[in-house]
């Protein structure tokens, strides 16, 4: 067998700690599936006094980052600090001295991808990203190596785990927004801070990595359209679920004619849809791809064990590709790199999908067919329509509408016309429809 792969690990917290305690469980396997041992020998630390949760006699520990990455011992850089400005100057100092990179830090590469990856293709480096996006399951290297043949028309799923959970528990325990996200927060879904979560820019980052290797176009997180559950309410949650549909936030990667359309927003899904029923902190992605159809992935999106789960991989496939030639290894973005093209990245007005909305209107005779006659002289097409009267004499009546697929453009001038009615009492709530093939 070969000598062992140096690893140097740049932070050593949770997902760090689970790193080490996988090998240490499962050391003889992955030697015996990358062809040596795979050994962290170094690591640096915030704070050498913190108490570990594995075991540190045979690593050698200290607090200087950048010490690790320039030791000529070291093969390999797991980038374990997260956050993106010492990060990105910490891989790409790595990447000048040789060593190869893995990381599950998506902030990182969704923002810097392009430039670690041109960086890591002239060193004859190799970056690994797999626990980035959804922890434990393998969506990178099923999209980007076992669905290889296929053109990838639509990629769309459950990315935040934090997202989910919170949307699961305003729906089957009846709470607020605010009480979800207490509970999320309480079990140590959400952090302290839940803005990434919440609003949508985790699953945008990971959005950006896997709209770039389903499509081969640049990252691009800034074109990303990107919209947050805060403003969900339990009204709305109630009345989708009457026609038919749950409330899901989903990040949805899509080829039209005119370019791809990349988003993260509040999703009404028909019941029946798998994504509809997928609860909890857990993710799911669904991919369809034009030979092979829709094929499914579910699993734990974070976590200790699930995101050291996909590290150990990635550093089992670096590990084999240390020895093959730069030119024959799998592309980092899945395409080759002279062939990622800058594809069009559509915005919002360009998106085709059914819309969901809400108005709250006068509790008057002819209301309803003012509202379904603006739809109609802009050929949009309803699904399903639900009228909610007024619990009192004195309050106004709530008309919900599922429309079928339109143009988001088209949807918004209706919509304004709508608001324009002298008989409409509130703003229009606006949710967007997604269906898939199971």
């Amino acid at each position: 067998m070969m000598d062992a792969v140096k690893v140097g690990v740049l932070g050593l917290g949770t997902v760090g700690a689970g790193v080490v305690n996988l090998l240490a469980r499962n050391g003889d396997e992955i030697a015996r599936r990358a062809g040596r041992e795979i050994r962290v020998t170094r690591a640096a630390v915030r704070n050498l006094e913190a108490p570990r949760e594995c075991a540190t006699a045979d690593i050698d520990l200290g607090t200087d980052c950048h010490s690790i990455v320039t030791d000529p011992e070291i093969d390999v850089v797991l980038e374990l600090i997260g956050g993106e400005t010492e990060a990105y100057d910490l891989v790409m100092a790595a990447i000048a001295n040789g060593k190869h990179v893995v990381t599950a830090n998506k902030h990182l590469i969704a923002l810097h991808g392009n430039e670690i990856f041109a960086a890591a293709d002239a060193a004859g480096v190799v970056v690994s990203f797999e626990a980035a996006v959804a922890g434990g399951i393998p969506i990178i290297k099923a999209i980007r190596e076992s669905l290889a043949a296929n053109r990838i028309e639509w990629v769309a799923g459950i990315i935040n785990g934090t997202g989910n959970f919170i949307l699961s528990q305003m729906n089957f325990e009846d709470v607020s927004f605010d009480e979800a996200l207490a509970d999320a927060q309480a079990r140590g879904f959400a952090e302290a801070d839940p803005t990434f979560d919440v609003e949508g820019i985790d699953a945008a980052h990971k959005l950006a990595i896997i709209g770039s290797i389903a499509f081969g176009i640049p990252l691009s997180f800034d074109k990303i359209v990107t919209d947050g559950i805060r403003r969900i309410s339990a009204d709305d949650i109630e009345y989708a679920a009457e026609l038919g549909y749950r409330v899901k936030h989903l990040g949805i990667a899509q080829r039209q004619p005119e370019g791809v359309s990349m988003r993260v927003h509040p999703t009404l899904v028909s019941e029946r849809a798998l994504l509809a029923n997928v609860e909890g902190e857990k993710n799911a992605i669904m991919v369809y791809g034009d030979a092979v159809g829709a094929t499914a992935y579910y699993g734990a999106g974070a976590g200790a064990g699930p995101t050291a789960s996909s590290v150990v991989a990635d550093m089992i496939d670096t590990a084999r590709m240390m020895s093959v030639d730069p030119a024959g290894r799998v592309p980092h973005l899945a395409f080759q790199p002279d062939q990622i093209t800058a594809e069009p990245v559509l915005g919002s007005e360009d998106f085709v999908c059914g819309h969901y909305f809400r108005v709250q209107v006068a509790d008057q005779t002819g209301v309803m067919a003012e509202v379904t006659r603006i739809l109609a002289e802009r050929a949009i097409g309803i699904e399903a329509i639900l009228q909610k009267d007024p619990p009192r004499d004195d309050e106004d009546a709530r008309i919900i509408i599922v429309t079928k697929t339109a143009k988001e453009a088209t949807l918004m001038d209706a919509l304004s016309h709508i608001v324009a009615l002298p008989t409409t009492r509130d703003g229009v709530v606006h949710y967007r429809v997604a269906e898939f093939e199971d």
